[in-house]
């Protein structure tokens, strides 16, 4: 398993020299922004990384990874093997939303406080379809502004079955489908190109996993 790692000199590294037991670590939720802004594994074994714009969200996760006691971090760019079910055992994961800022906000000034939920609920975060992974796999989620912490929530799977399918922004029209497969506990093959018919897999998949909740779109 690959895991960045937040050093003394306030760089991080990337490492995957884990004995028998992978360390406590924190995972990093955010949404994609272009290629070239996005630190990618080549881009660290290059060492080309802090050229790129990404480079400062993903130091700040380090950094909050090490004020909460963690030495250990998890970026889906920079660290993501799809085959490795051991990187859903995070132990906190950071949620980043960079198009929320708390500007001159008052915990006692009601319209301040009313005006950033406003815009805490309207986060394009909320809307990207494979960010509901990172809800569910640790058992902390923090949610951080574009410039300071506001919540700290344990979110249950439940909470996040029957959310409507249009809510959801893919790249793919499958990918609405094979994003639930976790939350709901089924499998089935991954088949792209098949678009809409993958919703309809998936529903006879949960029904027959025994739940009987609707794939609301």
């Amino acid at each position: 398993m690959r895991l960045l790692q937040f050093n003394d000199d306030g760089e991080f590294s990337l490492t995957t020299t884990f004995a028998d037991r992978i360390p406590p670590y924190a995972i990093f939720s955010h949404t994609w922004g272009d290629d070239n802004e996005e630190i990618f594994l080549g881009d660290l074994i290059k060492a080309t990384h802090t050229r790129k714009a990404g480079y400062n969200k993903i130091r700040f996760c380090g950094q909050q990874a090490r004020r909460d006691g963690l030495q250990y971090f998890w970026v889906d760019t920079c660290c993501i093997d799809k085959s490795s079910s051991s990187e859903l055992n995070a132990a906190k994961c950071y949620v980043y939303l960079s198009d929320v800022s708390t500007g001159a906000c008052d915990e006692n000034h009601d319209i301040s406080r009313s005006t950033w939920k406003l815009a805490f609920r309207q986060s394009r975060w909320f809307t990207c379809g494979w960010t509901r992974q990172e809800l569910i796999a640790p058992t902390l989620v923090e949610f951080f502004s574009s410039d300071c912490i506001h919540e700290i929530t344990g979110i249950p799977i439940r909470a996040l079955r029957g959310y409507p399918l249009s809510e959801f922004s893919t790249m793919r029209l499958e990918d609405k489908a094979y994003l639930l497969l976790g939350i709901f506990n089924v499998y089935m093959p991954l088949t792209y190109g098949e678009g809409s018919y993958a919703l309809r897999r998936l529903q006879e998949a949960i029904l027959k996993s025994g739940e009987r909740t609707f794939i609301r779109l």
